[in-house]
């Protein structure tokens, strides 16, 4: 894994969605994500000391982002994360209880005190704790998905 900004976040996909994850998490937890300067969230989403991924709309969804931290914690290139179903970043016994959690974030929009048990490609286990999973909803109130931020873990 390098620590090296993906070529592919610059484009204009990524460019929109770190403004949609910003806005979605402000609209939904009533604070910001980050802090900007004019060039836009993206960079500043992309090295930040938290963990942040995203996953779309798809019937099993893959995920769309994950910034240098949650690379480094999956031990996954961006290639490698951007091509995983979300559902695999669970080992298969914690997938029911992933799939409680995003049905209660889609239930209410958001939740701030989701702690569980993720999985990196070696097999590595972590223990996430009060994490905050949202919907990414456009202003128009389109649904783009759901994001997760979290910046305590534990290796188990």
């Amino acid at each position: 894994m390098t620590a090296s900004f993906p070529l592919p976040l610059i484009d204009d996909f990524y460019v929109k969605h770190a403004i949609l994850l910003c806005e979605s998490y402000q609209q939904f937890l009533d604070k910001p994500l980050v802090t900007f300067d004019s060039d836009g969230p993206l960079k500043a989403l992309f090295e930040a000391s938290f963990a942040l991924v995203s996953h779309g709309t798809e019937d099993d969804p893959i995920f769309n982002f994950g910034n240098q931290t949650a690379l480094t914690l999956f031990e996954l290139t961006w290639g490698e994360f951007t091509t995983l179903p979300s559902r695999k970043s669970a080992e298969p016994i914690n997938r029911e209880e992933r799939q409680r959690l995003l049905d209660r974030v889609t239930s209410h929009g958001y939740i701030d005190d989701y702690s569980g048990i993720r999985i990196s490609s070696s097999g590595k286990r972590f223990l996430i704790e009060n994490a905050s999973v949202w919907d990414l909803v456009d202003r128009l109130g389109g649904y783009h998905g759901q994001a997760a931020v979290f910046d305590k873990w534990a290796f188990l």
